[in-house]
Formats: C-alpha cells, structure tokens, sequence
C-alpha cells in the first residue's frame, strides 16, 4: 500500500469499484452524509466530518480490498502551530455488509490517543523530524485497530500504532516521503494500514459550486474553465488493506461476476460517547460509542 506525499487527483467521488470486485455502497438506516463542510451540523465538528470514502481492488495486490475514510475537511498545510490530528474522543469506523442486507457485518473501529511528549512547550516540533521515534517531534498520535463481526467476536489487530507528523514543510520535516510511509504497519492476517495527513483527492470547482451553481465558462468537459479548489489543501486519511476473503461473505476471493457473494458494501462513520442526563437529576456517561 504505497504512500506518496502528494496523491494524484481523483476525478470521481464516492466509492470506487474494479470490475473484479463489485463494490455497492450502503445507505445507513439512520440517514447521514459526508461532507466537505457542506453537511450544516457535522460542520461545526471537524474532527469527526467525513469528506470522501473510497473503496477498490488494490492494484499493488490484487488479492486485496483498499478502503481510504478521509476526515477533517480544508486542512491549510500550513495551519500551525497546532497542526491537525485526528479526534482522541472520536470513534472513525470502516464498516462493510457483505450480503446485501443492509445489516453491517465486519466494523474496523479506529480510535486515538495523543501524546505531549514535553509539557513545557506547546511547538508541534522543536527541530528536524527524521523518524517517528525523534525527540524532536513533540505532539504525537497513536492509533488503536479493532475488528469486530456481526457475531460480537471482536479482535484487536493492533495497538499504538504511530500516525505520522504532517509535512510541516523541508526544515522540520526533510524527508516526508520516508517519513510517511514508515507509518505504513502490516496488520494480522495480511493486511496494512495508514492513518495520517494527506492531500484531499477530491476535484471539485467549490466555489463556483456554492455561489449559486455557477458553471465556469468552458464547462462542461472541463474545458479549461474548472478548477480544483482543494488543490494543495489536506484531509486526514485512514487507509486500510485487508484480504479479500477476509471481508467477503463466503470467505474466499470472487472471480470475475462468479459469486452471489462477491458484492460487498462499505460505508465510514465517525462517532462520540453519549451522555445521559437522569430524571433525578443525576448525570451519568455512558461507555459505548
């Protein structure tokens, strides 16, 4: 699952889908959308705002499924001193149906801890960040992977597993491309997985968009009157990589439209812990998300 600093830009939205893995994309019960700031409630909660979702046939392993969640939309690379980071009080979840019965079958629950590795400064970095275990890099985050199926059976596939610092720019970050694809671990069972800052692949003219559907001149084709206003703006991103068989209903890997079972649908989701206030007038905090 390569990394680069700069991913190239994706002229579709929503789920992507090889011919060898059919890929249906589920509405949940309950009613939600991401966003790009546009979904109004969840816009004033970034942490938890989900932009894009992705899922396709890896083409560095075709015997694999990659999903791509990115969250916190318009992130200014250079929005310091107090970098973007995903949500320690945020539950991120990738979660997949594989039977069509809009019913979820496997979740991977994603959840976060920062660590300030020196209480007398409140710098992200106090130098060059050369590996992830540098002293100089102050502000970190650790991510836990948790599976769990539709029978309650839960699995933890890994524990503090780093997230990478974001390319904070050549000084303090002189070999990002290294840096960030060090953050790359290989899960139980043959998968990978990355969380961390990337660029936003999404193309989409925003601003025409909001004022009033505004088509460009040239447009449609995109005949040099688009523009991509998310060019050189960040999201944060969980990339994951599982078997195949892993994630389908049957267990094994569909040939080409030779399974019932070859269909899968995913969908992300980011939640908090809820709280209950009692009659009596009590106040109690509930554990599940």
């Amino acid at each position: 699952m390569p990394i680069s600093s700069r991913a190239k830009k994706a002229r579709v939205a929503g789920v992507l889908a090889s011919a060898t893995l059919l890929a249906a994309a589920i509405v949940p019960s309950f009613g939600g959308a991401s966003s790009h700031r546009e979904a109004p409630l969840i816009s004033q909660d970034p942490a938890a705002d989900a932009t894009d979702f992705y899922m396709f046939r890896s083409p560095d392993a075709p015997d694999t499924v990659t999903f791509i969640a990115n969250y916190v939309p318009f992130e200014d690379p250079a929005g310091g001193p107090n970098f973007y980071r995903f949500g320690d009080d945020v539950k991120y979840s990738i979660i997949i149906d594989d039977n069509g019965d809009n019913i979820d079958d496997t979740r991977f629950d994603f959840t976060f801890r920062t660590v300030v590795q020196n209480g007398q400064t409140f710098l992200y970095n106090t130098g060059p960040i050369g590996s992830l275990t540098d002293p100089n890099w102050n502000i970190r985050q650790y991510y836990t992977v948790t599976k769990t199926l539709s029978n309650g059976q839960t699995t933890v596939l890994g524990t503090d597993l780093p997230s990478p610092p974001n390319n904070i720019g050549p000084k303090s970050t002189p070999n990002y491309d290294a840096l960030a694809t060090s953050a790359i671990r290989t899960l139980p069972g043959g998968g990978k997985v990355f969380a961390g800052q990337r660029d936003d692949p999404f193309y989409v003219d925003l601003g025409a968009v909001f004022d009033l559907l505004t088509i460009r001149p040239g447009a449609p084709g995109n005949k040099g009157g688009g523009r991509d206003e998310l060019s050189g703006i960040n999201v944060l991103t969980i990339a994951l990589q599982v078997p195949i068989a892993s994630v389908t209903n049957n267990g094994i890997a569909p040939g080409f439209m030779n399974s019932e079972f070859g269909v899968i649908g995913a969908r992300t989701t980011a939640s908090r812990q809820s709280t209950r206030v009692l009659t009596a007038g009590a106040t109690s905090s509930s554990g599940s998300y």
